[in-house]
């Protein structure tokens, strides 16, 4: 299938059920939704490079490594760093070849100095870079066993739901764009550290916008 990206710049909906597709597809990061979703936390979210890195794979025909798994959620019962620690110790005993990175979103307001964030997707709405702040979550109980390819068998498309406090169009732009919520000076950072612009060659920073 020949996929119009330019197009695809102007159609939310068109980049919403590719997403989801290339998802489906996806083995490890639908193995991923699956685990993360026992963990039956309050507005959970695998974020940041699980859903950006994909795109910008299919954008440069690649298959880079999920080498982080960024599950987010929000709950102001428990902000300790420990709740965390402990969810992430549970994830990694069930799925201990995924890459887990656990934090609730509602304690990171005071790592960065801002007001106290109202849900995760609000605070994506504060990370650096537009493309970065799209997670992805499903219903409870709508998974099949990956391992047995069942997954394939049935139509989940409905059950995955994204999540951006900006627009899914932004990932097929071909462009890393700063948030003005953030420091430029982070953002730039960022970009250098990652090393996006080396590996997604086809990638313009802000700085060329």
């Amino acid at each position: 299938m020949i996929v119009d990206f330019m197009a695809l710049q102007r159609d939310e909906n068109g980049c919403r059920q590719l997403i989801i597709d290339w998802l489906l597809a996806d083995n490890q990061r639908m193995q991923a939704l699956q685990v993360a979703e026992q963990m039956q936390l309050n507005d959970w979210m695998l974020a940041a490079g699980f859903v950006r890195n994909l795109v910008w794979d299919k954008l440069h025909g690649l298959q880079t490594p999920l080498n982080d798994i960024d599950l987010i959620y929000f709950d102001l019962s428990d902000i300790t760093v420990e709740r965390d620690k402990a969810i992430e110790a549970e994830l990694k005993r069930i799925a201990p070849r995924l890459p887990w990175s656990v934090k609730n979103q509602a304690r990171m307001h005071l790592r960065n100095g801002h007001s106290q964030y109202q849900s995760s997707v609000d605070a994506m709405s504060y990370w650096p870079e537009v493309q970065t702040a799209v997670a992805v979550s499903c219903q409870s109980g709508v998974l099949a066993d990956v391992e047995s390819n069942a997954i394939k068998e049935l139509n989940l498309t409905h059950q995955l739901t994204l999540h951006t406090p900006f627009s899914l169009t932004c990932l097929f732009e071909f462009a890393i764009k700063h948030n003005s919520k953030a420091a430029y000076e982070l953002f730039e950072q960022r970009v250098k550290n990652k090393r996006w612009l080396q590996t997604y060659p086809k990638l313009r920073d802000n700085k060329n916008w």
